[in-house]
């Protein structure tokens, strides 16, 4: 993990510095092309979710910064996992800058499972950077039968996914595979807070993939009143706000296992990317990242994204994004076989 943070603290500084490598000619014919004009940002979910309120009041502030401060306009385009929206932005959507992407943080990952309808090459995408990186936790509610990870490797536990090949049912088959624990997958909750309301009822004793995020916003008084407990946590890097929760990596000693994870946790680390299509003019691509980067860093949007508890407050670059993701598919062959055969298992 050393490694994995000083590369993000090289790319940090280069990333930085080449954001603001605009020449003023530049900057002028950015600002004409933008001047008066609409940009649409594709959010590959549905209206009202996580990714669709974030990039609502992130749009203000990318306009703000963005040369011309043209008008952005919400178009949601929800399917198969963001996976319709990712294929019309690789194929279909203009090239020009006037479109942006917001998408699921699997959509980059899916060519490398062998998602078959993933008809897109993730690498050529103009990564425009995250607000934020993710930890997922294995969350299981307070009166489940087992409340920690030598329980959990015991005992079965029901866990509630939207489907067979979805991320939850991926990340509980990795944590069985690795981690020895018995998690038995009940498929065909439509999403995550329908699985956590089963877990309220006593229909589930709890859920493979729970975003910390999207736990303390949706859920804010499950921790203080001790509803549920936290078995591990998986992701980038280890959470300092739960210094007492096992970090993955620190369990797995087997290093084809260590490798598996580091690949695994790839959709995680980018967090809730943006990007551009490929073939975008290069200098609209770095002020559009510029752009991006200011609106993360704006003290007025992250004073609204932690009142809405959007957990918006740890940016990464495009560059960083873009690093995450080309390093991931330089995987090893074998690791890349046991994600694919992790993903399709039925």
């Amino acid at each position: 993990m050393r490694a994995f943070r000083r590369a993000l603290a090289v790319s940090t500084l280069f990333a930085t510095a080449a954001l603001f490598a605009v020449t003023p000619a530049r900057a002028d014919a950015i600002e004409d092309f933008y001047k008066g004009k609409t940009v649409s940002l594709i959010v590959s979910s549905s209206t009202g979710g996580g990714y669709d309120t974030l990039a609502r009041l992130l749009t203000r502030f990318v306009s703000r910064h963005l040369p011309g401060q043209p008008n952005i306009v919400i178009r949601n385009m929800p399917g198969a996992g963001g996976i319709v929206a990712t294929n019309h932005l690789y194929t279909l959507a203009a090239k020009d800058g006037s479109v942006i992407g917001a998408v699921q943080n699997n959509t980059p990952f899916e060519p490398l499972f062998g998602t078959k309808e993933a008809q897109y090459d993730p690498t050529k995408f103009n990564w425009l950077g995250s607000p934020s990186v993710e930890t997922s936790i294995l969350t299981v509610w307070h009166t489940a039968p087992a409340t920690n990870l030598e329980e959990a490797r015991k005992i079965e536990l029901k866990m509630g996914s939207s489907g067979a090949n979805s991320t939850p049912s991926f990340y509980g088959r990795l944590l069985n595979e690795t981690l020895g624990t018995k998690l038995k997958l009940i498929v065909g909750y439509p999403g995550q807070n329908d699985a956590l309301l089963a877990m309220e009822r006593g229909e589930l004793d709890g859920y493979p993939s729970v975003f910390y995020n999207s736990l303390v916003s949706t859920r804010p008084n499950w921790l203080p009143e001790k509803k549920v407990k936290l078995i591990v946590q998986y992701g980038a890097e280890k959470l300092p706000q739960l210094p007492d929760v096992p970090f993955v990596l620190d369990l797995v000693k087997n290093e084809d296992d260590r490798q598996l994870w580091r690949a695994a946790v790839g959709p995680i680390a980018t967090g809730r990317p943006y990007l551009l299509p490929p073939g975008v003019p290069q200098e609209r691509v770095v002020a559009m990242r510029k752009a991006f980067w200011d609106a993360f860093n704006d003290k007025e949007f992250l004073s609204e994204q932690a009142k809405a508890s959007l957990g918006a407050d740890t940016p990464r670059t495009g560059e960083q994004i873009q690093d995450i993701i080309v390093q991931s598919y330089r995987s090893p062959p074998a690791v890349v076989e046991r994600l694919k055969k992790l993903q399709q298992s039925q």
